[in-house]
């Protein structure tokens, strides 16, 4: 039975930081873990300069910086300004829904397809459509390369890669239509202006798609090409580059330039560790 909400998501954001006891949390959106060795860098130095000292690490692989100074529910201006600054909030009004996870080592090893470019052009249309900015913070997008990383994470819509031409959406629970990837976003997109569409506006309206009274498409059986579901990627040496883990008090400036040493943009995994690839590409 679909959740009866009561009040809207407060997903934290830099424009909408979460007020925990220890001062401001702020997470930051990246799309698919992908970031570059100097943000991550820069976000250092804020966290040193404003914060605990610490980047944290999320389970959607995204990050968070926490003990901010600000006040009504607002960073103080120069936090903010020294935030916009490391590149990691290239939108004011869509930071909170620019929710994408991509299988990690896309485009670096292994996987049916780089997915990529095809995350990049959902963001591209998620930030350019103002009517998207309204999109719950929690509503997330998932893309799987065909390797079954991200095959069992529950989401909003996704998809999974089939061949190198092809993919099969995720509309909630449930499977959606075969498209072609290269219009993959496109339709992704669709799928979320009308999820907005019929949620309404109300405090009491839901914030994922499983919790609509009716489905968003009609559900299609799942491909045969579908792959199997892969365990999480292991720490250490594998293909492509070295997965680190990060322990739970995340990342202090020294372990941050310790991993940025080693190429100049890592992946953020949801597995609470950081890529470090091979080489660049």
């Amino acid at each position: 039975m679909p959740a009866i909400r009561t009040r809207r998501d407060r997903c934290p954001g830099a424009l909408r930081p979460w007020p925990a006891d220890d001062g401001l949390l702020v997470r930051l959106r990246l799309i698919g873990g992908r970031i570059s060795s100097e943000s991550l860098l820069a976000l250092a130095g804020v966290a040193e300069e404003y914060a605990d000292g610490r980047v944290h690490l999320t389970g959607r692989a995204n990050l968070q910086i926490r003990g901010l100074p600000g006040s009504e529910g607002r960073l103080a201006p120069e936090v903010l300004s020294a935030i916009e600054a490391t590149g990691l909030l290239p939108t004011r009004g869509h930071e909170l829904v620019r929710n994408i996870m991509v299988s990690p080592r896309s485009g670096l090893a292994e996987g049916r397809t780089d997915l990529r470019p095809v995350a990049a052009e959902l963001d591209r249309l998620l930030c350019s459509d103002g009517q998207l900015a309204e999109l719950p913070g929690r509503f997330l997008f998932v893309l799987d390369d065909g390797r079954g990383d991200l095959v069992g994470r529950s989401c909003d819509l996704g998809l999974v890669v089939l061949d190198a031409g092809t993919a099969q959406l995720k509309v909630g629970d449930a499977w959606g239509p075969v498209v072609a990837l290269e219009s993959a976003a496109f339709g992704i997109v669709r799928l979320a202006r009308e999820f907005l569409d019929r949620r309404g506006s109300s405090a009491s309206a839901p914030w994922h798609v499983v919790e609509l009274l009716e489905p968003l498409v009609q559900p299609q059986e799942p491909d045969v090409r579908l792959p199997a579901p892969v365990g999480p990627l292991p720490y250490g040496a594998v293909a492509g580059g070295r997965h680190v883990a990060v322990p739970d008090e995340g990342l202090n400036r020294r372990s941050a330039e310790a991993l940025a040493a080693g190429a100049p943009e890592l992946v953020v995994t949801p597995w609470r560790g950081v890529l470090v690839p091979e080489e660049s590409r």
